[in-house]
Parts: C-alpha cells; structure tokens; sequence
C-alpha cells in the first residue's frame, strides 16, 4: 500500500510539473483582476460627481403626479399612518386599479410638465456649448501666455 501512495505521488508531481507556470501561481492572476476592477470603479465615481446643480429636474410621469394629489388625500383620511411606504404602497394600489380615463388628467399634467422641461433643458444645454465655447479660448489665451513667459525667461538666461 505504501508503494500505491507513493506512485500516486509521483503522478501529481509530473502532472504539476506539466502545468505552465501562471496555472500554479492564482494569486497573481486574482491580483490584476482587482486592480482592473478597482479601476472601473474610479471611472464611474468620477463620471458621477461630475453633476451639476444648475441642470434642471426630470419632470414627474403620470403616476408621480397622481401621487402628489393622493398623498393629500391619504394623509387627511389616515392622519395615523407616518410611514411614506403605507402611503405609497396605497398609491400604486389606487393607480393600478383606475381606468384609462380616470388616469387621462394626470397625463395631461405630466406631459406639460414635460414640455416645459423640454424648454428649460434645451435653454441649459445652449448655455452649456456658449460656456464650453468661452472656456477654451479662455484656455488657449492662458497658455500661449505661459509658453510666451518660459520662451522670453530662457532667451534671457
């Protein structure tokens, strides 16, 4: 028996002496699976702390307007109930079971509201590409100043 283990041995050692060399050493592989991961994730917490406060609001759907109307409602008839998900649970509740035209006013808020959102992002966006057109000449002045600077300092040195 002692022969046995001892063949069984010898196969694992040429089985592992047969690996490539990457396959024996995981840790070195899971180490730049991390780094590019970590890296991703730098991307996407710039990307998002790049808002800006001037943009305007997404206006609400129907159904958020509906809600702004049915909260009144709800609280006067359960001035108990503090908790926002009861109220919005009884919200969706209501909504689901409306017909076609008792949902069509809320609509009809929810569109205008979007026409006047369309306006006021078409406005923010015009005076985004005027401000980005500003800041480059801005940057373009800014350096050759700089360069005109460093040229004129080592003409005299």
């Amino acid at each position: 028996m002692k022969a046995a283990k001892g063949k069984g041995a010898t196969k694992k050692e040429t089985k592992e002496a047969l690996k490539p060399v990457e396959d024996r050493k995981v840790g070195k592989r899971k180490a730049a699976i991390k780094v590019d991961k970590s890296s991703t994730k730098r991307g996407k917490k710039e990307k998002t702390a790049k808002k800006d406060p001037n943009k305007p609001k997404r206006p609400p759907s129907a159904f958020f307007v509906f809600l702004e109307e049915f909260r009144k409602i709800y609280k006067q008839e359960h001035p108990n109930v503090k908790a926002v998900s009861a109220v919005g649970k009884a919200g969706g509740e209501k909504w689901k079971s409306m017909s076609d035209a008792e949902k069509a006013p809320f609509e009809a808020k929810a569109a205008k509201k979007k026409g006047e959102y369309e306006k006021l992002i078409s406005a923010y966006n015009k005076k985004q590409e005027s401000m980005a057109d500003d800041g480059d000449e801005e940057s373009d002045r800014s350096k050759s100043e700089v360069h005109d600077d460093d040229e004129e300092s080592e003409e005299g040195a």
